[in-house]
């Protein structure tokens, strides 16, 4: 049976916003984990749909209030913005679906640049590595290392006088790091990052539609409560 009565369509409403306070945390778990398990800071497209998701929040109980009051001004702007957000989410979840391989190998290298000698430190030290991809590297390259040394990783221990992990480089150093790439431990997790990021925005953003189309309707309805020649 449709819900067509004004107190159903109200109910749903609120249950629906509701919803969206869930989903609104959902997306922003799943974005900022991406986000701080790949400790890149170029991952723009999943940081903004972590903005999406705070957004969705907030019109979700601007929606709420709207939908308790019957509140025409809040129920209009809550339509506008939320078929903006709706928009705005599935381009950014498409965005992040979209980006191949070489793209997100070109975003890990540029937040690596960009990353300071202290992040990537601690990289090296949350996931037992050493170096992005060129281990031969000082900290003084853009794609270079800080010493791994004993003391931040676990491969280290035992092999100090190992050039990347005393930092001690030679022009014909040749011997081999005995710590694995940085690279190699991070990029599955960038892209599963960009992979259930995409996915869960994706998904969520079609619902905004439906509540898009709730509050329309729920609000060109009359309250049986007030004068009903209040509106049509």
């Amino acid at each position: 049976m449709v819900c067509g009565g004004f107190a159903c369509s109200r109910h749903s409403l609120i249950i629906l916003n509701v919803i969206y306070i869930v989903v609104s945390f959902i997306i922003i778990g799943v974005a900022a984990y991406g986000r701080v398990a790949a400790v890149i800071t170029s991952l723009t497209l999943v940081g903004s749909l972590i903005a999406c998701g705070v957004f969705l929040f907030l019109i979700a109980l601007v929606g709420l209030v709207g939908a308790a009051k019957h509140h025409q001004v809040l129920l209009f702007f809550y339509m506008i913005i939320l078929f903006l957000l709706f928009l705005l989410q599935f381009a950014l979840a498409c965005a992040c679906l979209a980006v191949n391989a070489d793209q997100k190998d070109s975003l890990a290298r540029q937040g690596w640049q960009m990353s300071s000698a202290m992040t990537k430190a601690d990289v090296q030290h949350q996931f037992d590595c050493c170096g992005f991809d060129d281990q031969n590297l000082n900290v003084s390259f853009p794609m270079g290392h800080p010493p791994c040394g004993s003391l931040l990783t676990k491969c280290c221990e035992g092999k100090e006088s190992s050039p990347c992990c005393s930092g001690q480089y030679t022009n014909n150093t040749a011997e081999s790091c005995p710590c694995q790439k940085c690279y190699e431990r991070l990029r599955p997790i960038i892209y599963n990052a960009f992979s259930a990021t995409g996915g869960v925005g994706l998904f969520f953003s079609f619902t905004e539609i439906i509540g898009v189309w709730l509050a329309m309707r729920y609000r060109n309805q009359k309250d049986p409560r007030a004068n009903p020649s209040a509106f049509l």
